[in-house]
């Protein structure tokens, strides 16, 4: 039986969550991309077989474990994601890196917009569409992300 390499699936999520909490300088904190929300993207989109909305939950609640963030913010946001993610992988694999980038920017803005009112109802509410910047340094960072992804993981057989 042949190897799969779903450890690789493993390894980018667990760099994801360590690049979620890097230390930055105060002013740039709101410009960090949303690492798991791409990684999100990218793995339920390149298999939507075996890959879900339950994935999308485990690693939002290894998210909110490791941000300190209120339990279930980041799985409801990136669950919300991975369901929209599932209804238009067939569409989007179509898209030229135009209408990618701007699909990625729809997708982690929803992801951002769920979060904010999590975070709202916890009465922590970010004031004005401050809290949509990472969707645009997400969107930016998605065409030299995806296609190394896609790279990495066709090198290594990952299914």
């Amino acid at each position: 039986m042949e190897a799969n390499n779903r450890w690789f699936i493993a390894v980018t999520v667990l760099m994801a969550l360590l690049l979620a909490v890097m230390p930055l300088p105060q002013n740039w904190l709101w410009f960090r991309p949303a690492f798991t929300a791409l990684l999100v993207i990218f793995w339920v989109s390149r298999m939507p077989q075996s890959l879900g909305v339950g994935f999308a939950w485990v690693v939002g609640l290894l998210e909110d474990l490791v941000t300190g963030a209120t339990l279930g913010t980041h799985a409801l946001a990136l669950a919300v994601l991975a369901y929209f993610s599932l209804l238009t992988y067939r569409r989007t694999r179509a898209f030229n890196p135009a209408q990618q980038l701007l699909w990625v920017f729809v997708l982690v803005g929803i992801n951002q917009v769920a979060g904010n009112w999590v975070h709202s109802l916890a009465g922590k509410p970010v004031p004005g569409l401050t809290f949509l910047w990472p969707a645009v340094t997400s969107a930016l960072l998605w065409p030299w992300m995806a296609p190394w992804l896609e790279l990495t993981a066709g090198r290594l057989q990952v299914r």
